[in-house]
């Protein structure tokens, strides 16, 4: 089922100085892989140094060593991880095959202690336990941020919509101009052809005759670089509205991009910077702690018995007569040289135990804000220069376009002259000018009163233009704003019931799941173990700081008696043997939800002796399905009742 190409691929594992290990190279095939052998044979170890090598904390340096060393080859990848001893506790470093190791922990390493193997014992909030790889809190942001962005939208597609019903009117306006400007373009060119036609005989003397001809010339010139000036205005308006088309695109784009202040980059870095500074000085401080827990742990269960011989050895450790009778039920605490009753060692060793899985919880937030405010960073980076780019881009544009205007105000400046000088040689003409000529001078007064008419309509016919290019570039948007609209409903769609369907199928999960197992394990009056899940809008230990409310998880037990009457239990009532099994499928649930097998290979299960022997072998054909390296420590006696087709290591 996963989704790493290690299918038929045999992991190696070389480990020095971790745990009790002293050195050793372990070949695991992939399926069923059983770690045979008594208490105190390393298997634990094993397993701390396989999740070492994915990358988890979760482990120790040999007692005698500075240093720990894991190298590990799977798919043809080799990982290597350093464990050492420093003033500060334990440090791991080196490349593992996880990124971050946290859901693994949770989900995948099953050993004796892990939390949601424990949780249902503990009587552990559920839904929190297999709601913690998601940032809820995260998702509730991203729903205001998304309905933020559809008001937005919204707003901007009603003004749109405004502007679309003022459209037509200014499109008749202008169909109207152009038809006006037609038939005025080709009342001029008729007159232009008119004066063209004519050859006029001026019968005036030689001198004024010339002076006529050079002011008729020069009146043609005139008109004639009236007419370029006219084209060259209507071609810089087209380039300014291209312009203004393109400048508009833009906008739209940047209008998409929020704003950040300065302020608020400098507070991401300063939370980031203060969280990495926590999440170290918590991390050395649960390697420190976990340390000391299996060093006690592993003196309980006989080892480092040279320390508790010297202990012993020594006068003022013997203690009275009475004492000395009940040495036999004691044990030596290495600490103060007294001897105590191991349970009191044991529960001592516990609290630390829960206190150290607070600490990892309090790290888990920590890590979880980490990504949180990292990718907070990281977007406003990537939009700030993404809008940096884009007011570079809309500035070029502006200054083209006022470049481009200044030249229009030149080019119309210079038709005015042009105009000007027009009428002027007209009245010159008309000083000069016989009868003859009043026909031709008639037809170039009325030309030049056809350019001036022209200029109005079609200088009123570029400001309507420019409106509707203006609503048209806003129109266009229409578009793109409601397929961002519809990409904006899908998101809160999605939002809104991503915690609902993981919820949902984490439950469905652990149901199916534990009706399977309940049934192939035969636990004789046990009808049924099930969780519930149920709303609690109105329950402040499921409400978030943010007012982010979830749902309840209920652990219900269904029994039924020799007479066929069932009826509801509690977990309590469950025998060690259940709460085990029921344990075990409340992690499977989680591994199942969040496909921790896409990304981990392996899963690890320690501490089964509480199940009977044949029960254990149902169990791990069972779980066998799910991940494609299924590691199992067993007692011999327990190892025994499952087939021999599995793989058994009994020498670490």
């Amino acid at each position: 089922m996963g989704s790493r190409s290690v299918s038929g691929e045999v992991a190696t594992v070389t480990v020095e100085k971790i745990g009790g290990i002293d050195e050793t190279t372990v070949e695991v095939p992939p399926g069923v892989t059983v770690l045979q052998g008594r208490n105190a044979t390393n298997r634990t170890s094993f397993l701390q140094a396989v999740m070492a090598a994915h990358g988890s904390e979760w482990a120790s340096v040999k007692g005698d060593a500075d240093q720990g060393h894991i190298e590990f080859s799977l798919g043809g990848e080799p990982y290597t991880r350093t464990l050492t001893r420093t003033d500060d506790g334990v440090v791991g470093s080196g490349l593992g095959l996880l990124t971050d190791p946290t859901v693994a922990d949770l989900f995948a390493f099953l050993l004796e202690d892990n939390e949601a193997r424990r949780a249902v014992e503990r009587g552990d909030d559920l839904r929190e336990i297999i709601m913690r790889p998601v940032d809820v809190a995260s998702i509730h942001r991203q729903i205001r941020a998304a309905e933020q962005r559809k008001e937005e939208i919204d707003e901007e597609l009603d003004r749109i919509a405004s502007l679309k019903r003022e459209l037509p009117d200014l499109e008749r306006q202008r169909a109207d101009l152009r038809e006006e400007i037609a038939e005025t373009r080709d009342e001029l060119q008729r007159v232009e052809e008119r004066i063209d036609e004519r050859d006029v005989d001026f019968q005036t003397t030689q001198e004024n005759r010339d002076e006529l001809e050079t002011a008729l010339d020069e009146l043609q010139a005139t008109r004639s670089e009236l007419k370029r000036v006219r084209e060259d205005i209507q071609s810089e308006q087209e380039s300014i509205a291209a312009l203004r088309d393109e400048r508009g695109n833009l906008a739209v784009e940047r209008s998409g991009l929020p704003d950040a202040p300065d302020d608020r980059l400098e507070s991401l870095e300063s939370d980031i910077e203060r969280l990495r500074e926590r999440e170290r000085e918590l991390s050395e401080y649960t390697t420190r702690l976990q340390n000391v827990i299996e060093f006690n742990e592993e003196l309980l269960s006989g080892e480092h018995h040279e320390i508790t011989d010297a202990i012993d050895a020594k006068p003022e450790s013997v203690g009275d007569i009475t004492e000395q009778l009940y040495k036999g039920s004691k044990t030596t605490c290495w600490t103060c040289g007294s001897r105590v009753k191991p349970a009191r060692i044991e529960s001592t060793l516990q609290s630390m135990r829960d206190h150290l899985q607070e600490t990892v919880g309090e790290i888990d937030d920590i890590e979880d804000d980490l990504d949180g405010l990292t990718d907070q960073r990281d977007e406003i980076a990537e939009t700030r220069a993404r809008a940096q780019k884009l007011d570079e881009t809309i500035t070029e544009v502006d200054t083209e376009i006022e470049r481009r205007q200044s030249d229009v105000a030149d080019l119309r400046e210079r038709r005015d002259n042009l105009s000007a000088r027009v009428e002027e040689l007209e009245a010159r003409v008309t000083t000069l000018r016989t009868e003859e000529f009043d026909e031709v001078l008639d037809l170039h007064t009325e030309a030049n009163e056809l350019e001036l008419e022209l200029d109005r309509l079609e200088s009123e016919r570029d400001t309507i233009s420019e409106e509707i290019a203006d609503i048209e570039s806003e129109i266009r948007r229409n578009d793109e704003l409601a397929d961002r609209r519809e990409e904006v409903v899908d998101e809160l769609i999605d939002l809104r019931s991503r915690i609902d369907r993981l919820e949902a199928e984490a439950t469905d999960q652990f149901n199916e799941k534990m009706d399977d197992l309940l049934d192939i394990l035969g636990y004789g009056n046990i009808e049924r173990i099930w969780i519930e899940r149920t709303d609690t809008p109105d329950d402040p230990v499921h409400t978030s700081d943010d007012g982010v409310t979830g749902s309840t998880f209920t652990l219900h037990v269904v029994r039924s008696t020799d007479g066929g009457t069932v009826y509801e239990d509690t977990v309590g009532h469950l025998s060690e043997s259940e709460r085990e099994v029921t344990g075990l499928v409340f992690a499977l649930a989680g591994y199942l939800v969040h496909d921790v097998y896409e990304e981990v290979p392996f899963m690890l299960l320690d501490s089964l002796e509480a199940i009977d022997a044949d029960r254990i072998a149902a169990l791990v054909e069972y779980f066998a399905e799910f991940p494609t390296y299924l590691v199992v420590a067993l007692l011999p006696e327990d190892a025994q009742a499952l087939p021999e087709k599995y793989t058994r290591i009994t020498d670490i």
